[in-house]
Order: C-alpha cells, then structure tokens, then sequence
C-alpha cells in the first residue's frame, strides 16, 4: 500500500512540474508603445491544438491589442507534462 501511495505522489509531483520561457521573436524601429496584446494557442502533447479556433499569430495579438504599428514581439511557451501553451506577446501603438 505504501508503495501505491509513493507511485503516486511521484506521478503527480511529476505532472505539476513544467517550465516557461519568454524568448523575443522581433522588434522594428518603432517606438516602444504603451499598447500590449497577446494571442494563446495550447496543445495537446505539443502538437494537437485544443481549440479549432486558437489562434496565437502576431496579427491575432496585435489585433487583440488594438495596435497598428508593432514595435516588439515576444513569444512566451509554457510546458506542463503534456498540455503546451505558446503566447505572442505584441507591444506597440
């Protein structure tokens, strides 16, 4: 029994472990703006999209935003055990 307990623990401890990183995509000259949107996308074991209707695209951000001109783009993924979320980050005016 102890050691069904364990195993389990083990698991879970396991499936609640995951790691994020924001990496920067693009920036242009202009200026930064006060404006931010962002745009999300999960995955099913990174691959198979959760939603027909996600979309995490530099346009969809920047829309969400309500920005015209771009000046930085930043995409930030998130990875737990078997769910992947990718977020655009979009500054600009």
């Amino acid at each position: 029994m102890k050691k069904v307990v364990l195993i389990l623990a083990v698991v879970a401890m396991i499936m609640m472990v995951g790691c994020a990183a924001v990496t920067p995509l693009a920036a242009t000259s202009n200026p930064v703006g006060t404006k931010v949107g962002e745009a999300s996308a999960s995955y099913l074991f990174g691959f198979f999209p959760m939603s027909s209707t996600s979309d995490a695209g530099i346009q969809k951000a920047a829309q969400n935003g309500g920005i015209t001109r771009i000046s930085t783009v930043d995409v930030k993924e998130k990875n737990m055990f078997f769910l992947r979320t990718v977020t655009t980050i979009v500054t600009g005016e």
